[in-house]
């Protein structure tokens, strides 16, 4: 690895260390007939792992140059796809494959962590499952509770959809070359039974109003919302227009996206 010119740019920090990628493929089960999509997957040490479920796997990479790295995992179920995963139609490229189950399975670039989970959800591709490598600060964020310092709008936008759990941390002696910081493994697990917004648009505008200056209390945040129909609402979770929007729990959020948009 030390001949390989990592670029700072792409966020290249790969993944070393054999006992981190063995937990990775042991938090997930995949069938033979499902499908798998790496993201970024360098010069391929966890999708050497991810062929061993013997699964269609499709890996997304934007440098070329560890071609001579990834090719060589190419056959009738791998393919590598030389692009930007972020410039993808994931539905276009999606849509005439065969597989029974989507999973996402990858070591994100820390820079780009946050646009890669609004494509993969606002894409309406049917993903049973994500493991993902992220920033561990970032991981705390995700699977944070309501009440903790770090639970925010994108807390609550994918705790829409998914179950989020933070399942391990990796320290950054695990990557090469290594980052500053430490990193964690967390899995999203969609939601068997989602609670819906009446409308989903309004729901999201209204969470991320709520969370717009995080250190002001929910009645700056959404004065020009109705502050008497809010207020009625979060009654009902022994809450105020004095609490901040980290108090208040997804259910909560829809109830009042419901009752306001009536």
């Amino acid at each position: 690895m030390s001949e390989f010119k990592h670029k700072h740019s792409l966020g290249q920090n790969f993944l070393k260390d054999r006992k981190v990628l063995i937990k990775i493929i042991d938090s997930v089960d995949v069938a033979e007939n499902d499908l798998i999509i790496e993201i970024g997957p360098g010069q391929g040490a966890l999708t050497k792992y991810l062929k061993l479920f013997h699964a269609h796997l499709r890996c997304y990479e934007i440098d070329e140059r560890v071609r001579k790295y990834l090719d060589g995992f190419v056959d009738a179920k791998t393919e590598i796809v030389y692009k930007d995963f972020l410039s993808v139609n994931l539905d276009e490229e999606l849509k005439n494959l065969t597989y029974n189950n989507l999973y996402i399975i990858a070591n994100l670039p820390y820079y780009i962590t946050t646009p890669i989970l609004e494509k993969i959800i606002n894409s309406k591709v049917d993903v049973l499952a994500m493991v993902l490598m992220v920033q561990n600060e970032v991981a705390l964020r995700l699977a944070a509770k309501p009440g903790c310092k770090d639970y925010g709008a994108l807390t609550v936008y994918l705790s829409y959809f998914y179950d989020v759990d933070r399942l391990f941390v990796v320290n950054k002696t695990s990557f090469d070359p290594v980052p500053k910081v430490d990193s964690a493994v967390i899995k999203l697990t969609k939601k068997k039974d989602i609670k819906l917004a009446n409308n989903e648009e309004y729901f999201f505008n209204l969470v991320r109003n709520a969370f717009a200056m995080k250190r002001k209390n929910l009645r700056n945040n959404l004065k020009n919302y109705n502050l008497d129909k809010i207020e009625e609402v979060l009654k009902k979770y022994n809450l105020s227009l004095q609490d901040r929007a980290e108090s208040v729990s997804l259910e909560c959020f829809i109830d009042l996206a419901n009752t306001l948009s009536k």
